[in-house]
């Protein structure tokens, strides 16, 4: 009977791979694990370090181009996904039930995020006009968006960012992959239909 200890060892060719030719491992360790997971813990699992991890990343982003799939990237983060073209492939395949959608306020809140971060609360508000809160506090809950930091400024602020969730649902490899914005050109509007909704409005969303 074969020893699990050495059916989990790193093979020995592996230790000296090119970083670049790590992508075909990394990519089956996100296909096992499906879900994200850091180029920390890729790298352990690997037997290689996080620098090489991001090498092959990077190479695994590439080679995914134009095919089913692509590598997702957010921060020390990677994550496979199926590609938006073919979304709709998956959806027939799984039935899911349809989302709802996030209301016209969360979604302005979510681009303002999207293009300005890292931006604290007071920032976001300062260009809707508005208190964003309940908004911000709704995003977090959703996972759309994240505490990035605190700014170096008196009271030490939250500031806001994307999040992996938010690369999954607008189905971008990273927040850099962003339209950019023409100058003089508002913040543009998210597509509504890719985002969830919870049932009750939030209290400034419905004052809005």
């Amino acid at each position: 009977m074969a020893d699990p200890e050495i059916d989990r060892a790193v093979p020995d060719h592996v230790r000296f791979l090119p970083a670049e030719e790590l992508d075909t491992a990394l990519e089956a360790v996100c296909f096992a694990l499906n879900r994200s997971l850091t180029l920390a813990e890729a790298a352990s699992v690997l037997g290689r370090t996080p620098e090489d991890l991001a090498v092959a990343a990077e190479t695994l982003a590439i080679r995914l181009r134009g095919r089913g799939l692509m590598l997702q990237r957010h921060q020390d983060e990677v994550q496979l996904v199926t590609r938006p073209e073919v979304v709709w492939a998956v959806q027939r395949a799984l039935n899911p039930e349809r989302p709802g959608r996030l209301s016209r306020p969360a979604l302005e809140t979510l681009a303002i995020v999207a293009y300005r971060q890292p931006l604290t609360r007071a920032g976001v508000e300062a260009i809707r006009g508005v208190n964003c809160e309940a908004v911000l506090d709704s995003l977090e809950r959703r996972g759309l968006v994240a505490e990035v930091g605190r700014q170096d400024t008196p009271g030490h602020p939250r500031l806001f960012g994307t999040t992996l969730r938010f690369l999954e649902v607008v189905g971008l490899e990273r927040v850099e992959d962003l339209p950019p914005l023409p100058e003089g050109t508002v913040i543009p509007e998210l597509p509504a239909e890719r985002w969830e909704e919870e049932p009750a409005p939030l209290p400034e969303e419905a004052a809005t």
